[in-house]
């Protein structure tokens, strides 16, 4: 496993996951999952990134990802929402490559830097 200290690659991928994660459960299932839940998801996903982060880092990101989740929600109609829910969780692949993904991507590295979170 890695050190603690998770690289802004990390940090950007682990923010996109749990985004991803949170937009997809929002539009299968119409409630917003709880900050239980994205935790449980970072640490699967560390996991399998063969990667570790403390806890506290983990939440932050977890709430990051909540506040950037319900923005994305709030500013995309149902079909738009649908649509980048469903590219976001598909990116997760890295051998699947998305233009829209690729933007968030970019706008997670901008969320990290601006809550001073880039590591």
């Amino acid at each position: 496993m890695t050190s603690v200290n998770l690289n802004l690659d990390a940090r950007k991928a682990l923010l996109f996951a749990l985004t991803a994660e949170r937009l997809a459960v929002y539009y299968e299932h119409g409630q917003w999952p709880d900050d239980k839940t994205a935790a449980n998801t970072a640490t699967v996903w560390l996991y399998r990134q063969a990667l570790v982060a403390d806890a506290k880092l983990i939440r932050e990101l977890s709430t990051l990802s909540n506040e950037f989740a319900h923005t994305l929600a709030a500013t995309l109609s149902r079909e738009a929402g649908l649509y980048t829910s469903h590219e976001m969780s598909q990116s997760l692949d890295p051998n699947y490559q998305s233009p829209v993904a690729m933007d968030l991507l970019e706008e997670c590295a901008r969320l990290l830097a601006e809550r001073d979170l880039a590591g």
